[in-house]
């Protein structure tokens, strides 16, 4: 029986609408992702970065035809659009908070289910995003926290995973979710990023972590043995996401609190890190 659609809407995001005629140039210097070949009606995953290299921002680029929105964080928008006009100086560039609801429609199969309704870079089975799309007639109302149970179960990390300048966006797998382009040239921060993905030099990895019984406290630590192994960032019924240390979890039994946990890996972070990411 096929899984039925579900909508969301997702009050925490929030859009800001960049124009004017250098918005493009603008844009690709600053983030992750390229924005040059960015086409009307396309998404893509990206981040901002601070100069050393750690996440400030998580961000969809969605393509316009006088220009880009950007899907973020409601409670980061002020401290980004704040940002963004520090960067601009004498750049061209229009830069303005937009009222506009954000949805998702998920899980995702086949083609999307409307006009509208964009597929998420990151994983197929996380659905489409939609930005004042109407609503398929077929699509059964959701929470929002069932569509991040969802993405949780999926094993995808969120910003309340990485916090704003702690973490490194290979370390909460930007570089597998499609979150970074290393063939675009410089961006902020791209010096770092670029270096740890030349020296293999990842040694902590976000991961899923499984458990039973009351939800661990995030920040709690994840044990292999008497050695630190990472730390829990957010929990959900029966699965917390970690950042973990890739050279201690292998074949160790960990707890936290005392418990014991086992670590989750997504196929898609299997496929990924046995093949590697696009280059």
């Amino acid at each position: 029986m096929a899984t039925p659609l579900r909508h969301a809407r997702l009050p925490d995001r929030a859009l800001i609408a960049l124009g004017g005629a250098d918005w493009r140039d603008f844009l690709h210097n600053l983030i992750s992702q390229d924005v040059e070949s960015l086409a009307p009606g396309e998404i893509r995953f990206a981040a901002l970065l601070n100069p050393q290299g750690r996440l400030l921002y998580d961000l969809f680029v969605i393509g316009r035809e006088d220009g880009c929105w950007l899907d973020v964080a409601a409670e980061n928008r002020p401290a980004l659009l704040q940002r963004l006009t520090l960067y601009r100086l004498r750049a061209k560039v229009t830069l303005d908070a937009l009222d506009l609801e954000i949805a998702v429609l998920f899980p995702g199969d086949g083609p999307a289910p409307g006009p509208g309704w964009l597929a998420d870079p990151r994983h197929p089975a996380l659905g489409w995003r939609g930005y004042g799309a109407e609503t398929p007639a077929q699509a059964q109302g959701a929470e929002a926290a069932t569509y991040e149970a969802h993405r949780l179960g999926l094993g995808v990390p969120g910003p309340a995973d990485w916090g704003v300048e702690k973490t490194y966006p290979i370390e909460a797998n930007f570089d597998l979710l499609g979150g970074i382009d290393f063939r675009k040239g410089c961006f902020v921060g791209q010096e770092t990023t670029s270096r740890m993905k030349r020296r293999g030099t990842v040694k902590t990895r976000f991961l899923p972590l499984a458990f039973t019984g009351q939800p661990p406290e995030p920040g709690s630590e994840v044990l292999a043995g008497d050695l630190r192994a990472g730390e829990v960032l957010s929990v959900g019924e029966g699965l917390a996401m970690a950042a973990l240390r890739l050279d201690r979890i292998a074949g160790a039994d960990l707890t936290v609190e005392g418990r014991p946990v086992q670590v989750v890996r997504p196929a898609w972070f299997e496929a990924a890190t046995e093949t590697g990411p696009a280059a």
